[in-house]
C-alpha cells in the first residue's frame, strides 16, 4: 500500500463511502480505485486528485496534503545515481533489495537518518 493509497482509504472508511460509491462519483472502475488503494497502481493524476477533492469537498490544506502523499506514492521508484560515488549506487541496490525485510520501526529510523542528514547539510 502506498502512503496515499491508505490516506485515501481512510477519508473514504471516515466519511462512510464505500469503493464502489466513489469510483462512480469520481468515474473510475472500482477495480482502478482498489487498485490505487492497494498501490498495484502508480501516482493518480492531477486530474483525478482534484476529482477525489471535489466529491469530498475538502478544504485546501487536506486537497494539499492528499495530493503530497500521491506525489510520494509511486509503488515502482527509479533512482539514478549516475555520477555519485560507488558506495552510493551500492546503497541504492541493497535498499532496492532488501526493503520488504524491513520492519516498521527500520523504516522509521531509516526516515530520521535522512531527516537529520537534511539538517545537517
Amino acid at each position: 500500500m502506498t502512503p496515499f493509497g491508505q490516506a485515501l482509504r481512510d477519508l473514504r472508511r471516515r466519511r462512510g463511502v464505500t469503493q464502489r460509491d466513489l469510483a462512480q462519483g469520481i468515474g473510475v472502475s472500482p477495480a482502478y480505485l482498489s487498485a490505487l488503494e492497494h498501490g498495484k497502481r502508480g501516482k493518480p493524476s492531477f486530474d483525478l486528485l482534484q476529482r477525489i477533492a471535489g466529491y469530498f469537498n475538502i478544504i485546501w490544506d487536506e486537497a494539499d496534503e492528499l495530493f503530497m502523499m500521491a506525489a510520494s506514492s509511486h509503488p515502482k521508484v527509479v533512482l539514478d545515481t549516475s555520477g555519485l560515488p560507488a558506495a552510493h549506487t551500492a546503497l541504492a541496490n541493497r535498499l532496492a533489495r532488501e526493503i520488504r525485510t524491513l520492519s516498521p520501526d527500520m523504516v522509521e529510523a531509516l526516515e530520521k537518518c535522512l531527516d537529520d542528514a537534511r539538517q545537517q547539510g
